[in-house]
């Protein structure tokens, strides 16, 4: 069968609602008997941390995690898939693909850190919730009496979230190509199917001056830290007709040698965030005149270069996200108000790139503290093992609304549907075929 076509679970049309449940159950189960499995991945993964393309323990510990998911070999495991800690796993009934294209699902996991304070935004979980969930997808599947649709589960291992976009390397690598639908979760403060992640680009400067000795000749020189002061200045001065919604936050990484040297080069670090990529070049050409401003004045002269990859914003698919709240409140999650969740606040991450490529969804999770992400009591909050019941929670009722989608091709449907238009609203065409 085609991705639109009925899908039946086994019993009939009549049986079909009540099948559906018991294979959410199973789902549920199977996660459940890999709990154990589930902790110590996330366990070793939290206790090691490691930064953005230098996962390699991490990537190692989630590799050996599927080639050794019993019954052995069930999983094919692609180990260095496109970057060296990328990596994908692969699971199908037999014979899936043989006559028809399969539904191609997938469940993302990331594992990078911070620097200095590890994994205090919780991608340790973040990697624990895509490989269960995908668990309980096998699981389910496995169960059925008969045959099971023509259907693969990926698990793509996605390094350098916090820095680079890994995400976005293997977009440009075609990992995400022939997907149907993608699903990850994040932990949080709360539980929201959706938080409006919003587009982000950053900025390195640097400024170049002419040395000189301070107290003897300083006419003599040109101050590239007085440059950088003003830059800085500027975009606070300019902070006054930024929209409310527009973010800016930026350091002087460089700022001279000795107090007795006119500082000769200089340099900051921005970045710069809206809540879409329609204002984001808007936000970053106001920017960049601030920058030059600064080098006029002092006579400097000024390097500005982007980063290699920008974060787009994170595609909302209300159909995605009411089937992933209808099946989190049959296991007990409460979710904040949909009005709370579409004007609450967060940061940004390269899934938005993914959304703009393929249906996806990026809910939050509460994970049992109100610490607050990147801090150490958020590292330690991730760690700890309260939070591995929410955790298997929420991979739970990303499973289940995996299965929806398996059985239910008319939501399926909607949730191209609520793609399309988002990307059009964006001014993107459609590139899922």
């Amino acid at each position: 069968m085609r991705p639109g076509e009925e899908r039946p679970v086994d019993g009939g049309a009549c049986a079909g609602v009540s099948e559906l449940e018991l294979l959410k159950l199973r789902a549920a189960e199977r996660i459940d008997e890999a709990a154990e499995r589930l902790g110590a991945l996330s366990r070793a993964i939290w206790s090691e941390p490691e930064l953005a393309y230098e996962e390699h323990r991490a990537h190692g510990v989630l590799t050996r995690f599927f080639e050794c998911e019993p019954p052995v070999a069930s999983w094919t495991v692609q180990p260095h898939y496109h970057l060296a800690t990328a990596f994908r796993a692969e699971w199908g009934p037999p014979g899936a693909g043989a006559t028809q294209r399969p539904l191609q699902l997938g469940f993302l996991c990331e594992y990078d850190a911070l620097p200095g304070i590890g994994h205090a935004c919780g991608h340790n979980l973040i990697a624990e919730v895509g490989a269960a969930a995908a668990l309980g997808v096998k699981g389910a599947l496995e169960s059925l009496p008969g045959p099971p649709p023509p259907v693969k589960v990926i698990v793509l291992g996605t390094p350098a979230e916090e820095d680079g976009g890994g995400k976005i390397d293997l977009i440009e690598a075609g990992a995400f190509k022939n997907l149907d639908v993608v699903f990850m979760a994040h932990p949080s403060q709360e539980n929201a199917a959706y938080l409006p992640d919003v587009a982000e680009h950053d900025m390195t400067v640097k400024y170049y001056g002419k040395a000189s000795h301070a107290a003897a000749y300083p006419w003599e020189g040109l101050n590239a830290l007085d440059a950088a002061v003003l830059a800085y200045n500027n975009l606070s001065v300019l902070r006054q007709q930024m929209k409310p919604t527009w973010r800016v936050h930026g350091i002087i990484k460089n700022g001279g040698v000795k107090p007795n040297i006119i500082p000769s080069y200089s340099e900051l670090i921005y970045y710069f965030r809206a809540p879409s990529m329609k204002e984001l070049p808007v936000l970053t050409k106001k920017a960049e005149d601030c920058f030059r401003a600064a080098a006029l004045a002092t006579g400097c002269t000024v390097e500005i270069k982007g980063g290699a990859h920008d974060y787009y914003n994170v595609l909302p698919n209300k159909s995605l996200w009411k089937a992933y709240i209808e099946n989190g409140k049959k296991l007990g999650i409460e979710f904040i108000s949909e009005d709370a969740m579409l004007n609450g606040t967060s940061g940004s991450t390269d899934f938005g790139n993914v959304t703009f490529v393929v249906p996806g969804i990026h809910p939050y999770f509460y994970i049992g503290t109100d610490a607050l992400n990147h801090t150490e009591q958020y590292t330690e909050a991730a760690g700890s093992q309260e939070a591995q019941s929410y955790t298997l929670l929420t991979a739970k009722a990303l499973a289940m609304t995996a299965l929806d989608i398996i059985f239910k091709p008319e939501l399926l449907e909607r949730i191209k549907e609520d793609f399309k238009l988002k990307l059009q609203e964006e001014g993107f065409s459609n590139t899922v075929e």
